[in-house]
């Protein structure tokens, strides 16, 4: 079966980024589908787990949209106002800032809210759709097909389709090879997550463990290794708690330790040891209590385009490297993909070198600082417990921590730590791999700033990227243990 409308765009998912791009482009008037796997009631849910996230985003991105589309939030999609995210070392005698303000999303009624705005704007909205891939022809993405809530095969047409599907998108996995958008995401890039939202009785007050006020991130080889775990406070006596893993690390962590846990044995434990979170009670509101998912924790696809095609959020592996937070660069993207969807019509031009702009504006806005992340992602999971606690003590300043959670490169030199770290040829090797990290941090951030302004360009500026990435994950190998 075939449609015979010809839409000017498709948007694949009514999540974050989805329900965004589809209202951009709505409001400027072009005829716009988005389709979405579930019921309204149930927009952008991931799995039938629910909507698997910690939930936290920055007011910075917020106040993106609100000066882009108008729309602003409140209660009850904000669940929750926190000060900050603050990172803490193993020994949890080290606290750095990680982010600034920002809000504890009720995440289903957050994107119930988009979705609301994308219908209002124009949006022709299909729920219980299964996209199952893109239509080829001629070399462009000319749509989607998929089968309808009654199982019925159906052919979909656009000028343009934006993927926002997600990590596990079928879109981007079926697109024909090509030099522009990758097509997989190596499994070493990518944790495994999961969390619990939960009431719980607080036994003591302990803001190591849980501040009702901040966000807390907790770096441990041991308990999670590869990465790290989260108390996010919400409304009243209620919690965000999860964690995520790197498979390598787990595997090389549980062989060391002669164990055999799992992400889910993990987290579990993750909750008992926590002495402040008590008698929890899993919080099912919206079916929205205990699940898992995956993460992509590199830098985003270096091109988000190819003919007919545009990704945004996930599916082009958006997430922040070091902290795993996906909400605000997918936020970023549903805006300026769907800016690029109405450009592109308004041009007559859907190929890649007619949807570049849109490389250009999320590189500009958020990108170009996400290769450097990663690298110092590569750079944290090679060290373990003792390495983290003493270099979080004495290698850098609170201002050096912030500067490298946001991709700022800080002003590090052996003279100025030389006295603190004089403490064992260990601390000595994990100091000068830090300054290494910097220097790559650097050389990957001015390549970035030099992203090619039109296509022809590309393959030797991704060849740099490569080259630079390589070299990283050569020199530092996982070793949590």
């Amino acid at each position: 079966m075939q449609n015979s409308k010809e839409y000017d765009l498709i948007v694949a998912g009514a999540g974050m980024s989805g329900s965004l791009a589809a209202a951009m482009a709505a409001k400027q008037g072009l005829n716009v589908l988005l389709l979405d796997r579930n019921t309204p009631q149930e927009a952008g849910k991931k799995t039938n787990w629910g909507w698997v996230c910690g939930d936290a985003v920055a007011k910075s991105h917020l106040d993106f949209i609100k000066g882009h589309l108008g729309l602003e939030f409140s209660y009850p999609e904000l669940e929750k106002k926190v000060r900050g995210v603050y990172a803490l070392s193993p020994d949890l005698k080290s606290k750095f800032l990680f982010e600034g303000e920002g809000y504890v999303l009720n995440r289903p009624a957050f994107e119930r809210k988009l979705l609301a705005k994308a219908t209002k704007d124009g949006a022709e909205c299909v729920h219980e759709f299964e996209v199952e891939g893109p239509i080829i022809e001629d070399g462009f993405v000319k749509g989607v097909f998929g089968r309808d809530r009654q199982h019925n095969q159906v052919r979909l047409r656009a000028k343009v389709t934006i993927d926002a599907l997600g990590v596990a998108t079928n879109l981007r996995r079926k697109l024909p090879e090509n030099p522009y958008v990758d097509r997989q995401v190596s499994i070493d890039d990518v944790e495994s997550t999961g969390r619990y939202i939960c009431s719980f009785e607080p036994d003591h007050k302990d803001e190591l463990f849980y501040d009702p006020d901040n966000a807390l991130i907790h770096l441990n080889q041991e308990l999670a290794p590869g990465g790290y775990g989260w108390v996010f406070p919400k409304e009243g006596n209620r919690v965000n708690i999860g964690l995520g893993v790197q498979r390598r690390s787990l595997e090389i962590r549980n062989k060391k330790l002669n164990k055999t846990d799992t992400l889910h044995t993990l987290i579990d434990n993750y909750i008992r040891s926590n002495p402040v979170v008590k008698n929890i009670k899993i919080d099912e509101t919206d079916r929205n209590g205990k699940g898992y998912w995956s993460v992509a924790v590199r830098r985003q696809m270096e091109s988000l385009v190819y003919n007919g095609y545009m990704g945004a959020g996930d599916s082009m592996a958006m997430p922040n490297p070091i902290s795993a937070g996906g909400i605000g660069p997918a936020l970023i993207a549903g805006i300026l993909s769907g800016e690029a969807a109405v450009k592109a019509v308004r041009d007559n031009d859907f190929s890649v070198r007619g949807l570049w702009h849109y490389n250009l504006a999320f590189n500009e806005e958020y990108g170009k600082k996400t290769a450097g992340l990663e690298v110092f992602r590569i750079y944290l999971q090679s060290l373990n417990n003792d390495i983290i606690n003493y270099g979080m003590r004495t290698f850098l300043s609170a201002k050096e921590a912030e500067d490298l959670s946001y991709g700022r490169v800080p002003k590090l030199s052996i003279a100025s730590k030389f006295k603190m770290i004089l403490k064992g040829a260990s601390n000595v090797n994990a100091f000068a791999n830090l300054l290494y990290v910097v220097k790559k941090m650097k050389a990957l951030n001015g390549i970035y700033e030099g992203y090619p302004k039109d296509p022809s360009a590309f393959p030797q500026w991704k060849a740099m990227v490569l080259k630079e990435m390589e070299e990283a994950k050569e020199r530092f190998q996982p070793n949590p243990i």
